[in-house]
């Protein structure tokens, strides 16, 4: 029999977030989550983040919604957790931004895009849909504008930085064109206090020849630190335009794989590198792209033509083109695009993917998820986990590490699904919790 859990409906007088709620669903009224589990054991909230559709099946941009559970419960197949009856409505006009501190007891959120775009809040999580603000909320639109590309550095939760690029084409006296200027701004953002740490902005020329056949950044996102703290790497996406017309350029080749790396925490001295192992963009696009990892930083990239790389960049800020780890090979797939990823301390990742063989879903291509070695270079499919034509994972954004385990969700487009638990030490897969859904909604990770 399914143990579920209810708690109190709330209603919404907003028309455009009503029903946007998330719970546990019940037949006993009476029973509720326990917002402190056992102290006999070891747990921490899993923070279960669903996205409803707006015009489209899949497009997320109805609401985003969050609904918090112990990490017992979260591995519990008998709870069921209805994210869109009950809950927490994060404040964005389309998909939130989400993260979460690294023991889960915090959630930071930078609202995307419409009047309150650029907010920065902060809520402890207390169980279920209590989120409670806590802090000061404070713009970094200002600095970055109303639909920030931004992201917790790991530093103990002390930082965020948010950055853009903004592009112009520029001429000689012939009216001839010459190359296109890129300046980046970056602001760092202290979340604890609610507080400014540094904004700057920097012309991230690329060089003279790349220039010249019209090869410009046109995004940036996921900076992260180095270990000795003391560089920021900000994955990059180059775009051209022909030279002769200076119209967008779609049939071109594609370049290695480039980053700019900053000073830190001054923001100062940009300069890029680049990798001539991978050939692609840097920047993702919802979830974190690069992360520390005993010394060097991973990155993954996307849009290679060989297929998505794992990249290494080690402490002389330098791309190791030594080590090639290509998901394409790894998993005998053509074409393998990694959407998001997240490594353990082990080195050990569970990497979401889509590839050529990919079905054509209601919203996209079919993901599919892999249990990844940083340190043996290989890659396998997890079987365990059930997939479907509208298992959709381009807008995933988190995972939970706790310890050697990684936690993630599976349900396709509009239809239920469950959160899955993997050991990456052992590669067993636990099916947990049971994830109720909407039509046309999905679901874009556990913080």
């Amino acid at each position: 029999m399914k143990r579920n859990f209810l708690n109190y409906k709330v209603l919404s007088a907003i028309a455009l977030t009503m029903g946007l709620f998330a719970s546990c669903s019940s037949d006993d009224s009476n029973n509720t989550i326990d917002p402190d589990p056992d102290p006999t054991t070891e747990s921490r909230w899993i923070t279960v983040a669903a996205a409803r559709m707006g015009e489209d099946p899949g497009d997320g941009n109805g609401g985003t919604l969050i609904y918090s559970v112990s990490s017992e419960d979260a591995k519990d197949p008998t709870v069921s957790i209805e994210p869109f009856d009950y809950g927490f409505i994060v404040p964005s006009n389309r998909t939130a931004r989400l993260q979460s501190s690294e023991d889960g007891n915090t959630m930071f959120n930078i609202s995307y895009a419409g009047d309150t775009g650029g907010n920065y809040t902060k809520y402890t999580v207390e169980g279920g849909q209590t989120f409670t603000q806590t802090g000061s909320e404070i713009s970094i639109a200002p600095y970055v504008g109303t639909a920030p590309r931004w992201i917790k550095l790991f530093d103990g939760d002390q930082t965020g930085a948010a950055v853009y690029v903004s592009t112009e084409n520029e001429f000689d006296e012939n009216g001839d064109y010459t190359r296109t200027e890129a300046t980046m701004g970056i602001v760092t953002l202290d979340l604890q206090n609610s507080l400014i740490n540094d904004f700057q902005e920097h012309s991230v020329p690329l060089t003279e020849e790349e220039e010249a056949a019209g090869y410009y950044i046109s995004r940036i996102d996921m900076p992260t630190l180095n270990e000795a703290g003391d560089k920021l790497y900000i994955g990059a996406r180059l775009s051209k335009v022909d030279p002769a017309t200076t119209e967008s350029d779609s049939d071109y080749e594609i370049l290695g794989s480039k980053t700019i790396v900053l000073d830190y925490p001054s923001l100062l001295n940009p300069s890029v590198i680049s990798s001539s192992v991978g050939h692609g963009n840097t920047n993702g696009y919802r979830s974190i792209n690069a992360f520390e990892y005993n010394g060097s930083v991973y990155q993954a990239n996307q849009s290679d033509p060989e297929g998505s790389h794992i990249l290494k960049i080690d402490a002389d800020n330098e791309y190791d083109d030594s080590y090639v780890f290509n998901l394409d090979d790894a998993l005998g797939v053509e074409g393998a695009y990694i959407l998001a990823w997240r490594p353990a301390s082990n080195g050990k990742a569970v990497i979401a993917y889509r590839h050529d063989g990919s079905a054509e879903g209601v919203a996209g291509a079919q993901g599919f998820f892999a249990l990844a070695d940083l340190n043996t270079k290989t890659a396998t499919k997890i079987d365990e986990i059930p997939y479907d034509p509208d298992f959709y994972l381009f807008q995933y954004q988190g995972f939970v590490v706790d310890g050697t385990e990684i936690y993630l969700t599976q349900a396709p487009v509009g239809e239920n699904g469950n959160i899955y638990v993997v050991d990456t030490e052992t590669g067993e897969v636990t099916k947990g919790a049971e994830l109720v859904n909407v039509e046309g909604s999905h679901f874009i990770g556990v913080f």
